[in-house]
């Protein structure tokens, strides 16, 4: 069974910094493409970044150039590092797996998710 479970999460000032693992149990990293997503309250799921099996990257407009996805494959564990953070980043992220190499902006593309962990930017 494959389950990916987040860490990272908190409260952090406008221009400080988070770093979000997703650990993936039951597959190896490099077999597939990862992502993240968010969900702020009372808004639809958002894409934030996404890394393919062969370690391309991908970003949503809002976060590029602020934040960064990375792979361990090592740790079967892939991150998001975020800089910068503005309030508008408060939300819950979500990692998610894909089960093909290819990365995909859309969710409906990922076949396991996260938990989810909270993200609070306090201006």
């Amino acid at each position: 069974q494959i389950q990916p479970v987040e860490s990272g999460g908190g409260l952090v000032q406008a221009g400080g910094s988070l770093r979000l693992s997703c650990k993936i149990i039951g597959r190896d990293t490099d077999s597939g493409a990862q992502g993240w997503f968010r969900q702020a309250s009372g808004k639809e799921r958002e894409f934030v970044a996404a890394i393919s099996a062969s370690a391309n990257t991908y970003y949503g407009r809002s976060v590029k150039g602020r934040f960064t996805i990375s792979r361990d494959n090592g740790k079967n564990t892939f991150y998001l590092q975020m800089n910068s953070l503005k309030p508008e980043d408060t939300a819950i992220y979500y990692c998610a797996v894909r089960s093909t190499t290819s990365a995909s902006t859309t969710d409906s593309h990922y076949d396991y998710w996260g938990q989810g962990t909270q993200v609070t930017v306090s201006s």
